[in-house]
């Protein structure tokens, strides 16, 4: 057997990569550039650099290999829109792509996140037509990867699967049960496999937008958030969640994959939506407050010079997507506040390209009037706090806390005005 994998982010290379251990494996991507680093044992996701160096898989941007395949898995991007609309593109291009390439009798995995229907009602419909009628099954398996987490891998994650037919359904699960070790979860369609992606995301949207309301709530009465939370959490079936801001190409985006679904049928989701706007609204929430916290200070907003320390949508990864870190830099320089940006991880040309900003060093950085620690990145939790105070200018610089990272009162002793949401 022959797999093909279509689109090599952070969700198809470590497909990819396990699949080569096993079968005979292309690895497909249009864009070349990725194509030629991963050639060059080069992964700048950093997810599988080790195990890259060592794999069979043929890697190419040549679709034509994908015709020798007998099981094609399609992992591409499915963002949102300005509106907050589901962009199908990429799925409806690599939909073309494989109709186009397809060998006869091979099944078609989707693992891309879409909202419930859009596998059967969008991708069946580009392959038959590209494909002019070739004879193929459809099957999807809803991605699961956790980008930075060395703990729970592809092997490591129960794998749901369906597909249009109980044979297919058996090749599927036989598949990913090969180099799965956690396990296979069958469903009896494609739309509740398709569903059962899109809640698990919206799940946890929904418990950070909480507590993130909370945040706001504890702000208003003077209380600590953090304290708050840990006094609860002593009891056995409190739900541990944090505040923070909520980006990324999963949890910012999927619960917007069922409302637009939801609302085609009829339905408008109030509870979903509330939490999304809830946790839109932290950027402008913890900026009014930094804006705050300078007028206490007597320091003049415009002109203020803050170091923003990560701009990734999570720790320990290099992935700028849809972060919301950035929607707080924007904030901020609404008021004339002067943001140098810093990112350990972040790729200087990505950052460049998707911000048309340059990141800075720690060498950068002078005459600073306060610190934002938006990112819990491994490196920032070892910043000693008092040489910190060699870059900035005033007698009491802000310290902003977004996540928590570091004790107050060791911040408080270094002489920061400190807050954390």
């Amino acid at each position: 057997m022959v797999i093909g994998i279509v689109g090599l982010g952070y969700v198809g290379l470590p497909i990819a990569i396990e699949f080569g251990k096993k079968f005979e494996c292309v690895g497909f991507d249009i864009d070349e550039r990725r194509i030629e680093e991963l050639k060059k044992g080069i992964d700048k996701t950093g997810e599988v650099n080790k195990e890259l160096k060592h794999t069979s898989v043929i890697f190419s941007s040549n679709a034509c290999l994908l015709k020798r395949c007998d099981v094609v898995v399609v992992a591409v991007p499915t963002p949102i829109d300005n509106h907050n609309i589901p962009n199908l593109e990429a799925l409806k291009h690599a939909s073309r792509i494989v109709g186009e390439n397809i060998k006869k009798g091979a099944i078609v995995v989707y693992e891309s996140t879409v909202y419930p229907g859009a596998t059967n009602l969008v991708c069946k419909p580009i392959i038959e037509q590209a494909s002019k009628g070739s004879n193929f099954k459809i099957a999807y398996s809803p991605e699961r990867i956790n980008p930075g987490d060395k703990e729970h891998r592809f092997s490591d994650i129960v794998k749901i699967v369906s597909a249009e037919d109980e044979e297919t359904l058996d090749v599927v699960a036989s598949l990913y049960k090969s180099v799965v070790k956690a396990g296979i979860h069958r469903t009896s369609s494609i739309e509740a496999a398709e569903a059962a992606k899109v809640i698990e995301n919206t799940q946890r949207d929904l418990n950070i937008a909480l507590v993130n309301e909370l945040s706001v709530i504890f702000h208003r009465l003077g209380l600590d958030t953090k304290e708050v939370l840990e006094a609860s959490a002593t009891k056995w079936n409190f739900l541990k969640f944090s505040p923070g801001l909520v980006g990324g190409h999963c949890i910012g985006v999927d619960p917007y994959y069922l409302t637009y679904r939801a609302e085609e049928m009829g339905y408008h989701p109030e509870v979903i939506l509330a939490g999304r706007r809830t946790n839109d609204s932290m950027p402008n929430f913890i900026a009014s407050n930094i804006v705050r916290m300078l007028i206490k200070q007597n320091i003049p907003v415009n002109g203020t010079r803050l170091a923003i320390l990560g701009l990734t949508f999570k720790e320990n990864v290099p992935d700028l997507r849809n972060t919301k870190v950035y929607s707080l830099v924007e904030e901020l320089s609404s008021y004339g506040i002067e943001v140098y940006l810093h990112d350990p991880l972040a790729d200087e040309e990505d950052a460049y390209d998707i911000f048309h900003r340059h990141l800075c060093s720690f060498d950068d950085f002078s005459e600073l009037d306060g610190f934002c620690i938006c990112v819990k990145h491994r490196s920032y939790m070892d910043l000693d706090i008092r040489e910190l105070r060699q870059y900035c200018r005033m007698d009491k610089p802000l310290f902003v806390d977004i996540k928590g990272i570091f004790n107050k009162r060791d911040v408080q002793r270094a002489n920061f005005v400190y807050w954390r949401l």
